[in-house]
């Protein structure tokens, strides 16, 4: 059932049901690190839970019917890495970059009819799912890109010494994800996808996200401009923060990765603030957004499935969660650019293959953006 299609669900707080939105006191606890897609899912499970005891059971529906799905299994076939079954598992999660409809008035850029995967992240849930390692992977590192087929059947050529979010502006998803398994050995379980219009207004709606900057950050590519000290980000604001590169740090996209690892943290203790459980229509605002805002694997498109997946993942505590970026260091032909620093790159790979901690080697003495420390949360 589309969401054009299914009528307006009667939502307890609107036209005065049930009293004023508010917002929660503030808890004790930090919630752990984890990415914007992850954060969707887990607001997708919340609003099943408590939408579903109002009685608007087919609400349900309604949420089903906005999630977008690509059939990622079919694309690739069987040319894949072999699933490791050892209880862990690896997502792939994107912020997409299309410069099309919405998005092209967000984040800066041109409406080039382009798209390409603005962020990378390779999620890496350890068996028992009480820990997790998340691997960063900058869109300017040079790669080779296999022979892939996209979702729609078209079969894209082999390309040497691109850069890796190209993998997205040719062939999409399912050449992203063929790009990565290429690169890493390692498959990757599901992908989650999250889009410039749909995180902005997330942000929006959990009344924005306080951070501080060390430094004051000014870059019109992204349309933001910060002073040094303490700020509430909008969603226009929180998207020009995830995707400035020249405003602070040495102007590197790995500057940039470095920024978004910080504002996960401030995005996450925002989300414990709101009282999303006590108020069932801020509650469904966020599940309408965020399941507008997502696209998933066919696996993962549904709103069980999601609901699965983030209780799944719910016992992950900051303490046990690892964000680094992988090994790279600067390509000597062009200063713009990074290659896989690959001996180390192997050993993120093997030990996320045998389900093992990332060693401190791994990253030690790897290129770095020069970003770290200048965004806290609040």
């Amino acid at each position: 059932m589309s969401a054009e299609s299914t009528p307006e669900p009667v939502i307890p707080g609107k036209d005065g049901n049930s009293g004023p939105r508010h917002r929660a006191g503030r808890r004790k606890k930090d919630r752990s690190p984890r990415s914007k897609a992850l954060l969707i899912t887990a607001w997708v499970a919340a609003g099943v839970v408590v939408l579903g005891g109002t009685g608007a059971g087919y609400v349900y529906f309604k949420l089903n019917g906005n999630i977008k799905t690509v059939d990622i299994n079919q694309a690739l076939g069987t040319d894949r890495p072999v699933k490791v079954d050892n209880g862990s598992e690896n997502i792939l999660v994107l912020g997409s970059d299309s410069r099309s409809g919405t998005n092209k008035k967000l984040g800066g850029g041109t409406d080039d009819g382009s798209a390409r995967s603005d962020t990378a992240m390779i999620i890496h849930v350890y068996k028992g799912h009480k820990k997790a390692s998340v691997v960063s992977i900058p869109r300017d590192t040079l790669v080779d890109r296999p022979e892939c087929t996209d979702t729609k059947g078209v079969t894209h050529d082999a390309a040497s010494g691109v850069m890796f979010n190209e993998a997205y502006s040719t062939g999409g998803s399912a050449c992203t994800v063929k790009t990565v398994e290429s690169v890493t050995g390692l498959r990757m379980d599901h992908y989650l996808e999250v889009d410039f219009a749909g995180f902005e207004k997330l942000i929006d709606e959990l009344g924005g996200v306080p951070v501080t900057t060390t430094k004051a950050i000014k870059d019109p590519q992204s349309h933001l401009d910060l002073k040094a000290g303490t700020h509430t980000l909008n969603g226009k604001q929180a998207l020009g923060l995830v995707r400035t590169r020249h405003g602070v740090g040495d102007g590197s996209d790995l500057g940039r990765i470095q920024l978004q690892q910080a504002f996960i943290k401030a995005l996450v203790n925002q989300v414990k603030h709101i009282g999303v459980l006590t108020s069932p229509t801020k509650l469904y605002d966020l599940a309408n957004t965020a399941t507008k805002a997502v696209t998933t694997d066919s696996d993962l498109g549904s709103v069980n499935s999601l609901t699965s997946f983030a209780n799944g993942l719910k016992s992950i505590s900051s303490k046990n969660m690892t964000m680094v970026t992988m090994p790279v260091e600067y390509d000597p032909a062009n200063p713009n650019r990074v290659i896989v620093e690959k001996s180390k790159a192997q050993m993120v790979w093997t030990a996320l293959k045998n389900d093992q901690p990332i060693p401190a080697a791994a990253t030690k003495g790897t290129a770095t953006g020069e970003a770290k420390g200048v965004v806290s949360a609040s």
